[in-house]
């Protein structure tokens, strides 16, 4: 029983503090390598050992002493682990980053700040920051992140290696950028966390609609990390983003999994505790000069939700929000959603001059939303050929099984079986 106890509270310590733990010993030894091995002797000594002694009244501070003695242990028997981590904590050192003291830990300070800007740095590439992110900050698996991006186990061990030997061999400071260098930084972790909050909400590919876990996961996400930075209105906005979009999810799909579409989903079975948090933080994130693109998201998202039908959607004061949103942040998905919602106000035909106005452009070639809005237009419109044409377009390019099915039913509904 003791030992079921230990083991219980072990996964429990773990599971809410492991990024805690983990940002910690990297802060205080510069390597991430060395935080995630220490971090896991840990686990192994509670273990063993807290089915014998009792659970301690402080396990987090309990496994950070631990840890920490076995991370001094290992770099006193290894002379070049030990001259490599000197370089290292001396750029940690001017960067201002501190252990906690050693007796005590009344006050653990929480570094997932530092762990968040090293795991999102520039001098990584955009797959790098989000493997990272998902796992140190998610605590997700190297096959739970391999199976996010839809690659081999392997491949994605080989990732996250180069991106850890990167860190180490740029010296990538395991430290908050200073508050004039936080403009500029900010939004590459702003950016991973809704790219984790996009897969989960709309799976690429594979056989489901939602991926819940990443959903979820990046929503706990942007909530430490509004924790951490409260008076960072586009981390507030960002966080609306997530949980008002996220509001609708159990309505996406029915008993069997197929997808529902908006425009037919039940609203009453949208989370109403979710939508009145998400309005909540999109008070502060949209008051003063300066809104970021992510309030403005979040704002379009808090109309959907406030509308009682589809049909009563204030679609101009959307299409509103995405001309600031174009000025804000011009890019061809930005201007797709604008060109859907203008058709919501204008008609079909307003909407499709800019739809193929983005077609001729060609910069979302090889992106199925868009032959998928063009069809729903120009069936609204009668032009049966034609949709039915945008349709088999937009079924060569999904890769989602749920929103294939869709397209292909609406397909089927022009040209019958």
């Amino acid at each position: 029983m003791n030992e079921q106890r230990a083991a219980r509270s072990v996964e429990a310590v773990f599971r809410e503090d492991r990024s805690r733990l983990l940002a910690l010993l990297a802060a205080r030894f510069g390597d991430l390598d060395l935080a995630e091995e220490t971090a896991s002797e840990a686990i192994e000594a509670a273990l063993a050992r807290w089915p014998v002694d009792g659970v301690p009244d402080k396990p987090l501070a309990w496994l950070l002493t631990t840890a920490r003695r076995k991370a001094i242990d290992r770099i006193r028997r290894d002379r070049a682990y030990a001259e490599r981590l000197a370089l290292l904590q001396v750029e940690s050192d001017r960067a201002g980053a501190a252990a906690p003291a050693a007796a005590g830990f009344d006050d653990i300070p929480d570094e997932r700040l530092q762990l968040f800007f090293t795991c999102c740095h520039p001098a990584l590439s955009a797959e790098a920051r989000t493997a990272l992110t998902l796992r140190f900050l998610a605590g997700l698996t190297t096959p739970e992140v391999a199976r996010a991006f839809l690659v081999p186990d392997a491949t994605m061990a080989q990732r996250i290696v180069r991106a850890k030997r990167k860190i180490r061999s740029a010296r990538i400071p395991f430290r908050v950028p200073e508050p004039d260098e936080l403009p500029a930084r900010l939004p590459s972790v702003l950016r991973v966390l809704y790219l984790v909050f996009t897969e989960g909400y709309a799976a690429s590919s594979g056989s489901e609609l939602l991926r819940p876990d990443l959903a979820d996961e990046a929503i706990r996400l942007a909530r430490i990390l509004h924790r951490l930075l409260p008076g960072e209105r586009e981390v507030a906005g960002l966080l609306a983003l997530l949980l008002l979009t996220d509001a609708r999810r159990a309505a996406r799909t029915d008993a069997a999994g197929n997808q529902v579409l908006l425009e037919d989903q039940d609203r009453a079975r949208w989370d109403a505790d979710r939508i009145a948090e998400g309005q909540r933080l999109l008070v502060p994130a949209l008051t003063g000069p300066g809104v970021g693109p992510y309030a403005v998201q979040a704002a379009i998202a808090a109309l959907h939700d406030e509308a009682a039908a589809f049909e009563t959607t204030d679609w101009p004061q959307i299409v509103a929000l995405y001309d600031v949103l174009l000025q804000l942040e011009p890019s061809p998905l930005v201007a797709l959603n604008r060109a859907v919602a203008l058709a919501m106000r204008d008609g079909p035909e307003a909407g499709l001059v800019l739809l193929d106005e983005l077609t001729a452009a060609g910069e979302l070639r090889g992106y199925h939303l868009l032959p998928a809005a063009r069809a729903d237009l120009l069936r609204r419109l009668g032009h049966t050929a034609e949709a039915a044409a945008a349709y088999r377009a937009a079924l060569d390019l999904v890769g989602n099984e749920p929103e294939r099915a869709t397209l292909a039913r609406r397909l089927g509904e022009l040209t019958g079986p």
